[in-house]
């Protein structure tokens, strides 16, 4: 959830820079899409257009 997306960069603030870079990419992504696109296939999910221009453009790669 967001919510828990928000708690994730606010612990990794305390942890070096990279760490709460990928914190804040995840956050980033639940905030648009309100879930992981990259997840979708796996979960048997359709995506959106969005999604998948999100994901062609390598939209996630961490």
């Amino acid at each position: 959830s967001l919510a828990d997306q928000e708690r994730s960069v606010a612990l990794n603030d305390a942890l070096d820079d990279n760490t709460r870079r990928f914190a804040v990419l995840h956050r980033d992504i639940v905030a648009r899409f309100g879930r992981f696109p990259h997840r979708n296939a796996v979960l048997g999910r359709v995506s959106t257009p969005e999604e998948e221009r999100f994901l062609a453009e390598g939209g996630f790669s961490g």
